[in-house]
């Protein structure tokens, strides 16, 4: 694996992870109705599922369960699940956020958003076909192993994903703070990220 093979293959992760898509989606439905600090681990946490999907794909899981249909079709209705739950949850609690200062949930439902977000990452089907079809494109013959070269390229994946991720989670917190003393619109705001949630499920439903 060449120098000018890992650049273009940082632009490409470049251009795909400023492409709103579902998980900056999910980014945002978290930093809006839990604050800036939720937004962030909401971040961190498809950041590891990320890494979970490069190790899967360096040891060939990718491959397999793409010739499964059947194990996609499970991965993506328990993607849905998770989706529902946590739409349902942020629309039940819309009334209690507005009340208080999203930095201050607890450590608990904070943990309860990395997981849930390292979750919807692995449960989504179309990240496994990404790396089944988008990552061959810049592995080499000859040097380093395709286990390390997928890897490699994994790594730059998530460092570039997390950096504009992470980002776009502190501004949709700050979003949420500067609205904090209204309580009404962070009512809508957080039946917002509940659609939005709501939305994802559906969209990994119907859509294959």
């Amino acid at each position: 694996m060449d120098s000018s093979t890992v650049v273009a293959f940082a632009v490409a992760c470049v251009v795909i992870s400023v492409v709103p898509g579902p998980d900056m989606l999910f980014i945002v439905a978290n930093g809006i109705a839990r604050g800036r600090v939720a937004g962030v681990l909401a971040a961190l946490g498809m950041s590891t599922g990320i890494a979970v999907h490069t190790v899967a794909a360096a040891l060939g899981l990718g491959a397999l369960l793409q010739a499964a249909p059947v194990a996609l079709d499970v991965v993506r209705i328990a993607g849905a699940v998770f989706l529902v739950y946590l739409a349902v949850s942020t629309l039940r609690s819309a009334g209690d956020v507005a009340e208080r200062a999203p930095e201050r949930y607890g450590s608990a439902t904070l943990r309860r958003t990395y997981l849930m977000a390292v979750l919807t990452n692995l449960s989504n089907p179309k990240v496994i076909l990404f790396y089944v079809a988008f990552f061959p494109q810049f592995l080499t013959e000859g040097g380093w192993a395709v286990p390390v070269q997928f890897l490699v390229l994994g790594a730059i994946l998530v460092a570039i994903g997390f950096a504009v991720d992470g980002t776009v989670g502190v501004a949709a917190g700050a979003l949420s703070a500067l609205l904090l003393r209204r309580p009404a619109i962070r009512r809508w705001l957080n039946r917002v990220s509940a659609a939005i949630f709501a939305g994802l499920a559906v969209r990994l439903v119907v859509d294959r």
